[in-house]
């Protein structure tokens, strides 16, 4: 079934964020189902803004919906990965901010042919891109047990990698696992009692594991927002939005790398030495509890964002 329902997270805050100037070009890097897009056309007059997204669906309902917004925007289709590309193309050399908001949309989840969902049985996928070849169906039947202890330990964090690794590939030596119902049962089948019992859905993690190796998604974070660091302008600004630990640790670590100068390691005196960028958010903003009353999809994500100064 699907669904065009979507809650942007901390959407008046990221926004807010942004600190948009009317005249100024904006790029929404995961345009989804238009929720920061809307807010940002709502304030321009002579600027422009341009939307990136890989899903198709989200496409088609972009082209449906920003029309009622204005008509100084462009839809791409493509990984954000590629935004110097994207940007080439457009003839635009500097952006003056740029908005991530990781993670998959409550369309995706919601839509049960997709395969994101471990509430729900359907084919195993998990592609934002529906034209690439890689699904989770092809990984969970093809790699190698260590590459799936691998993916599950290092991107769901699972104690029970090894036991769920073996389990797949004992499974699929004489039967092919081709729905999200028979991984969540296979999953189930290796955890003992009292992790079933357990707030959260035993699935969660492996089925997050899946969809980063799928998508690619932290490789895809660290080139889009180290291209994202050299494209925006002086006084423009960055704003993520993550929902795990993992992201939330790349972009962290790669704000402070340019935005904070590291001491004298080389007996270099720093102090007439100012960065490049400024982070705006010391420390990441978070929902408020009525946010995550609203929409508990909410409760993890956390909001950062860094200004270019200099």
């Amino acid at each position: 079934m699907k669904s065009n329902e979507h809650f942007s997270v901390m959407l008046k805050e990221s926004i807010k964020l942004l600190n948009i100037k009317p005249n100024g070009v904006y790029v929404d890097m995961t345009m989804g189902r238009c929720g920061h897009s809307k807010e940002i056309l709502k304030k321009l007059t002579s600027g422009s803004l341009i939307c990136i997204d890989q899903d198709d669906e989200a496409i088609e309902y972009g082209n449906a919906t920003l029309l009622n917004y204005g008509t100084n925007y462009r839809i791409v289709k493509s990984n954000f990965r590629d935004i110097d590309k994207v940007l080439k193309k457009l003839h635009v050399k500097k952006v003056d901010g740029f908005l991530f908001d990781l993670g998959v949309s409550s369309p995706q989840f919601d839509e049960d042919y997709r395969g994101f969902s471990y509430r729900n049985d359907a084919k195993l996928d998990m592609r934002m891109n529906q034209n690439q070849y890689l699904t989770a169906e092809y990984i969970v039947n093809n790699y190698p047990y260590s590459e799936l202890v691998r993916i599950f330990k290092n991107y769901g964090e699972d104690k029970y990698s090894a036991k769920i690794a073996k389990k797949i590939c004992e499974i699929r030596e004489y039967s092919k696992i081709e729905t999200t119902g028979q991984l969540v049962d296979i999953i189930k089948s290796c955890k003992p009692q009292k992790e079933l019992q357990k707030k959260g859905h035993p699935a969660k993690q492996i089925f997050q594991a899946l969809r980063i190796e799928v998508n690619d998604e932290l490789g895809a974070l660290k080139e889009g927002l180290e291209k994202s660091l050299n494209l925006v302008s002086v006084g423009g600004r960055i704003v993520v939005i993550d929902f795990q630990s993992l992201e939330d640790k790349i972009v962290k670590n790669m704000f402070k790398n340019v935005g904070v100068i590291e001491g004298n390691r080389d007996n270099i005196d720093t102090r007439d030495l100012k960065p490049d960028f400024k982070i705006i958010t010391t420390k990441p903003i978070v929902p408020s509890e009525k946010e995550i009353e609203i929409n508990n999809r909410s409760s993890s994500a956390k909001l950062r964002c860094i200004e270019k100064i200099s």
